[in-house]
């Protein structure tokens, strides 16, 4: 067991280190320059000599990317939960989420930034929300609706009441699809803040660092925040596979 589990981590690190390895070739052997892509040697410096200036970008999206996520979640289960409920609601957000999944973040960004103003986060959070929103909404309607049949005549000969029923059968049910949701918002949480920074808004955020230094031909460092931007995704992966171990553990023990 835990032969397979070093297998397991050591195969993508030595995977990770031989694609470095053969950038770094590839880079000094061609003389591929900078603004094409930089050396890993050149990021790894640019990364190591700016990491409290990285760390402070990735507050700002990380802090964005939050709230979108903790927002767009609640409310995505929400709207969830009646639709299951209600059929009539669900007809009607049907072609609503329809409508998000194909919106653009690069025409929602501008037009946010007019409304709530040029200085303020809230459009980048809400740019997070709305895209957090989708994958939770569409995966928790999905498990709510596996419960099966059984169960619900179970609950019906107990004359529980819609709420109770959900409470108690359809949410433990719809759990696994909810956390499969849960991952793929974490990540477009910090995608989607990191893009809506590239357009304008109050100056922080890996996005807008990235565009400076592309700017100022600092390529390098354009792509050290890059990879702090990486780092963001992957905390934030991490922090939701775990919470999703430990709620597979509690239910599993209770």
């Amino acid at each position: 067991m835990r032969g397979v589990a070093v297998r397991t981590v050591a195969a993508p690190v030595v995977l990770g280190i031989v694609a470095l390895a053969l950038w770094q070739v590839a880079v000094v052997a061609l003389d591929v320059k900078p603004f094409v892509i930089p050396s890993p040697i050149a990021i790894g410096t640019a990364f190591g000599s700016t990491p409290s200036t990285i760390f402070a970008g990735a507050l700002v999206t990380g802090a964005n990317a939050l709230v979108g996520l903790v927002v767009g979640s609640i409310v995505g289960i929400l709207f969830a939960v009646i639709a299951a409920l209600v059929k009539a609601i669900d007809e009607i957000t049907a072609p609503v989420v329809a409508g998000l999944a194909v919106i653009p973040i690069v025409a929602l960004a501008p037009a946010f930034y007019t409304m709530f103003g040029a200085n303020a986060q809230t459009a980048r959070q809400l740019i997070a929300a709305i895209a957090v929103f989708i994958p939770v909404f569409v995966n928790t309607l999905r498990g709510l609706r596996q419960v099966r049949p059984v169960h619900r005549d179970l609950m019906k000969a107990y004359a529980a009441t819609s709420w109770q029923a959900t409470r108690t059968v359809t949410l433990p049910g719809a759990l696994p699809y909810l956390f499969t949701g849960f991952r793929i918002a974490s990540s477009l949480a910090v995608i989607s803040a990191l893009i809506a920074e590239y357009f304008g808004g109050p100056i922080g955020g890996i996005g807008r660092a990235i565009t400076t230094a592309v700017a100022s031909s600092n390529y390098a460092l354009a792509w050290a925040y890059v990879v702090g931007a990486i780092l963001l995704g992957l905390v934030f992966y991490i922090v939701t596979l775990a919470l999703e171990t430990l709620a597979s553990r509690h239910r599993s023990h209770a």
